[in-house]
C-alpha cells in the first residue's frame, strides 16, 4: 500500500494518518519520510505502517506486538476497499449483502452457533463481553450488543435465551453497507475474531 494516497485512504476507512516531517539533505533537497495510519479494530489501535510492512497493536501498556496474521489481512483488507460512504442504518444478515448468499454457507457460516452456545444461558453476558470490546448494548432479543469491528463496519450480535420450547440462538447482523467495506472472506474472518474475543472475555469473568 505504499503507492496510495495516504489521507485519501483515511478518508475512506475512517483512519487517522500520521504524517512524519521531511527531513533536509546535504545542499537544497529533502527527503520525505512517510507516515502510518492509526485504525480501530475491535476496540483496539493498530499502527499500519506501509513503508516498513509492518502492522503493529498500540498498547499504552506494553510494548507494541506485531498484529496476528488473520487481524492484518482484515485491515488490509478493509484499508484497501473501505469507501467514504455513510451507513444505511439498516440492519442486514450476510446472506443479503451482495454474493453473501452463495458465500457464506458450510464452513463460511457465521458463528451463530458458537455465540448461542456460549451466551445462551446468559445473554446479559453477551453485553458486559462487548462492552469490554467497546461495544454499546442495544435492545434486541435477550442480550445484544453492538460494536465496530472497523470503523466503518459495525456488527450487532443479538442472543435469545433457551426456554422449555426453543434452544438458544443468535444472530449477527450488519449494516446494509459492509459488503463495499470489505470482502467478503475478510468480513468473515473478522466476525471469527471478534467471536473468540468475546468468548474469551466470558472465560475470563468465569475465572475471577
Amino acid at each position: 500500500m505504499a503507492d496510495v494516497d495516504p489521507q485519501e485512504t483515511a478518508q475512506r476507512a475512517r483512519c487517522r494518518y500520521v504524517g512524519l516531517e521531511s527531513r533536509e539533505l546535504p545542499g537544497d533537497s529533502k527527503q520525505s519520510t512517510a507516515g502510518y495510519w492509526v485504525i480501530s479494530f475491535m476496540g483496539r489501535e493498530y499502527k499500519v505502517d506501509p513503508m516498513r510492512h509492518t502492522i503493529n497493536v498500540l498498547d499504552n501498556n506494553t510494548t507494541p506486538r506485531a498484529a496476528d496474521f488473520m487481524e492484518q489481512l482484515c485491515i488490509l483488507a478493509y484499508l484497501i476497499k473501505a469507501q467514504d460512504m455513510p451507513p444505511t442504518n439498516k440492519l442486514t444478515g450476510v446472506g443479503q449483502l451482495a454474493g453473501g448468499e452463495f458465500f457464506f454457507r458450510g464452513i463460511h457460516e457465521m458463528p451463530t452457533d458458537k455465540i448461542a452456545e456460549a451466551f445462551g444461558k446468559s445473554p446479559q453476558q453477551l453485553c458486559e463481553a462487548g462492552e469490554g470490546l467497546g461495544g454499546r448494548r442495544v435492545q434486541y432479543g435477550d442480550g445484544a450488543i453492538e460494536l465496530h469491528l472497523l470503523p466503518r463496519i459495525p456488527v450487532t450480535i443479538i442472543v435469545w435465551a433457551a426456554d422449555e420450547e426453543f434452544p438458544a440462538r443468535a444472530s449477527i447482523l450488519f449494516d446494509q453497507t459492509a459488503g463495499d467495506h470489505i470482502a467478503l472472506d475478510a468480513l468473515q474472518a473478522a466476525v471469527n475474531l471478534v467471536v473468540k474475543a468475546l468468548i474469551g472475555k466470558l472465560a475470563d469473568h468465569k475465572e475471577k
